[in-house]
């Protein structure tokens, strides 16, 4: 990369970090998750608001280094709006991008592009995946437990006699 896109990259982190998207809590969440890059000591705890398999509304809290805080804030910024597959789609670029494999046209990525920096230090790409790998989790959490479905209490009759002579 050249300087000038270096810094640009740099400035748009930077921007990330000191003004993180997502901050804002959120009263009812679909799905919370949570993780951590035990290497770094970064930790992320994530709530998603949902509308029919699309990210209504996200709560990102990071603490951490400037490169995951970043990735999370830029993460929060992405997903509004879109669907558990267009999001699973840009995390699957996103890890790509950052192993410096071949990817589609990254122009949709927005910022998000501007962690291509990250792999040049190989340390940091856990650090810029936490966000994503975390919602991913999230979200795979929450589609098995819908498939699943809520559990069934049976009782027979010989339950409920048993319940009634202990008492």
């Amino acid at each position: 990369m050249n300087d000038i896109l270096d810094e640009m990259y740099r400035d748009i982190i930077l921007d990330h970090y000191r003004s993180p998207r997502g901050k804002k809590l959120i009263d009812h969440a679909d799905i919370s998750s949570t993780g951590q890059n035990p290497s770094c000591g970064d930790e992320i705890a994530m709530q998603v608001t949902l509308d029919d398999g699309t990210v209504k509304d996200i709560h990102v809290g990071c603490t951490g280094c400037a490169i995951s805080v970043a990735s999370g804030s830029m993460l929060a910024e992405f997903v509004k709006g879109k669907s558990f597959e267009e999001v699973k789609k840009v995390a699957e670029v996103v890890k790509k991008m950052l192993k410096g494999e071949e990817i589609p046209d990254s122009d949709e990525l927005g910022d998000i592009d501007a962690l291509k920096g990250v792999r040049q230090f190989p340390v940091r790409i856990k650090c810029a995946l936490l966000a994503w790998m975390t919602l991913i989790e999230g979200i795979q959490n929450f589609e098995k437990q819908k498939k699943a479905g809520p559990e069934t209490v049976t009782t027979t009759e010989e339950d409920e006699q048993n319940a009634a002579t202990d008492q």
